[in-house]
């Protein structure tokens, strides 16, 4: 909760003079365009001393309204005046689909989103983007709805086989399936098309700002953003924490794809379908024949599928990220893509969780190190979750390794020769999990991290006693982890800056006050 006095609010007079501001920072980047275009592809993605670790704040996921205007600009600017004060380098934001393609193909409305970079850009701070593809809404930490645009949900309706399918022939709206990534499915448009037509107007809309303010894209690749298959999802309780999941590939695009690929061969009855015996959703893996510590994935067969089904995944990437990297090419702007950190299962021989999610990674093959050097090719920083997961929180029955698994895509960016940033996958707030990520921000064993985007600000940030310990860990990720997560009830940076609450001896010139907050 943001407190702030009405006479003494300066927002309008500040608004009035953003304009003038604006055009003065836009003739600076006019001048340094050309300059920084011809220097762009010399610089490393994200440049800095290798002990600071720059943190971003991802903003609330209805930041813009589903009507495309920037929701309650007041308490926004207010939060991010806290923010900057904090020592954050900026903050992430997901540019919606759903939002600002709605009206119909290629009618795009970035108002919204042109009045939150000017407000970052007022302040001083820094924009990462996501180029989210997917609907919000059905998965962990999803706050409200925004599903994709009616036009494409009219189109899936008409041919439901471009939704990803399991077993049980159950639809997936979330986002489109990658088996048509090259077909016009899209009133003529394919996929592919449609998100390099929307990547190329974001660029032409925010030109001036990208690689000054807007310093990342992240270019969404699937659900929640992510790199991977709709496998588990929580919508209307088909998945719960910690089951195996399931395949998805059962639309007809995915059908057809797995039968040339098994006539290839010369194995036609490969390509009938999925493995029958892998089980559901919420099973684990000894329930199933094709988990098992010996089951069908060690098998020929499981071989031929699971190579299939996880390079169609990586081919998706590589595709949409070649349409970016073209699209983005001299902005100055990092590209980044995100892979999800499914730890559960992490400790079994088959990873189970992670085969149906796309990643082909047991105890006898990395399934990391090909997803980091297709990164690579297109030098895109590896974003990755489960930063500040611990093996010793977990369940025992889940058998994670949440640490484990950190370390091994630490390794495998660094052998790819990308770099590696990363998120916390849950909301917390406390002094454990802040410790966790600045342990494994440092370099140790594989790549440290070039920067960290903290899930997310919204009035419990803001409380005392988590304000406190974030600040504490913003100045440690500036430091290298060298000072401790732990701080005194007081605000020892002697900024006065308290959010959510009033010190005593102010509470009588609080009498009239409003109140902006967030969520």
């Amino acid at each position: 909760m943001v407190s702030f006095a009405r006479t003494k609010w300066s927002c309008q007079l500040q608004a009035k003079n953003s304009v003038h501001e604006a055009d003065r920072f836009s003739l600076l980047q006019g001048r340094e365009k050309e300059t920084r275009e011809k220097l762009h592809e010399l610089v490393a993605p994200h440049s800095h001393n290798g002990l600071t670790v720059p943190v971003f704040v991802m903003l609330p996921l209805d930041t813009i309204s589903i009507g495309g205007n920037l929701n309650k600009a007041r308490a926004m600017y207010a939060s991010l005046i806290a923010l900057k004060r904090a020592g954050v380098e900026g903050v992430m934001v997901d540019v919606w689909w759903g939002v600002v393609e709605k009206d119909g193909p290629l009618k795009y409305n970035w108002e919204g989103y042109a009045e939150l970079v000017k407000m970052v850009q007022k302040l001083g701070l820094k924009l990462q983007v996501v180029m989210s593809f997917h609907q919000c809404g059905g998965n962990v930490g999803d706050s409200c709805s925004i599903p994709l645009p009616p036009w494409v949900l009219e189109e899936m309706s008409n041919n439901p086989d471009i939704a990803y399918t399991d077993k049980s022939g159950r639809r997936n709206p979330e986002y489109i399936s990658l088996g048509c990534d090259s077909l016009p499915v899209l009133k003529g448009r394919t996929p592919i098309q449609v998100y390099a037509d929307y990547m190329r107007s974001f660029r032409e809309r925010f030109n001036h700002f990208l690689g000054d303010v807007i310093v990342e894209v992240q270019v969404g690749l699937g659900p929640c953003g992510e790199l991977r298959y709709p496998s588990y999802p929580e919508s209307n309780g088909t998945w719960r924490f910690p089951g195996i999941g399931e395949f998805q590939c059962y639309d007809k695009y995915m059908r057809a794809s797995l039968a040339a690929t098994a006539m290839a061969i010369g194995k036609t009855d490969w390509g009938l379908g999925g493995p029958h015996d892998a089980g559901q959703y919420n099973q684990f893996p000894e329930d199933t024949g094709f988990f098992q510590r010996d089951g069908t994935w060690n098998t020929e067969y499981g071989d031929f599928f699971l190579e299939w089904y996880s390079g169609k995944l990586v081919d998706h990437g590589d595709k949409i990220l070649s349409a970016a990297q073209g699209i983005f090419a001299g902005t100055g702007a990092i590209l980044s893509g995100k892979v999800a950190g499914i730890h559960w299962h992490y400790n079994t021989r088959s990873h189970a969780a992670e085969l149906t999610a796309g990643y082909y990674n047991t105890r006898n093959r990395d399934g990391y190190l090909l997803i980091a050097q297709m990164l690579s090719n297109h030098k895109v920083v590896l974003n990755f979750t489960c930063m500040e997961m611990r093996d010793g929180e977990q369940p025992d029955r889940a058998l994670c390794s949440p640490e484990g698994l950190v370390r091994q895509v630490k390794m495998a960016t660094k052998s790819a020769g990308t770099q590696l940033a990363g998120e916390n996958a849950l909301e917390r707030y406390d002094s454990g999990a802040y410790s966790q990520v600045l342990a494994t921000s440092r370099a140790e064993s594989g790549n440290g991290l070039a920067a960290f985007t903290f899930l997310r600000m919204n009035k419990r940030l803001f409380e005392a006693e988590n304000w406190s310990k974030f600040d504490a860990f913003v100045k440690s990720m500036s430091e290298g982890g060298r000072t401790s997560t732990r701080l005194a009830e007081s605000d020892t940076s002697r900024k006065n800056l308290y959010v959510g609450f009033i010190k005593d001896h102010n509470v009588n010139k609080m009498k009239n006050v409003n109140e902006a907050v967030l969520m």
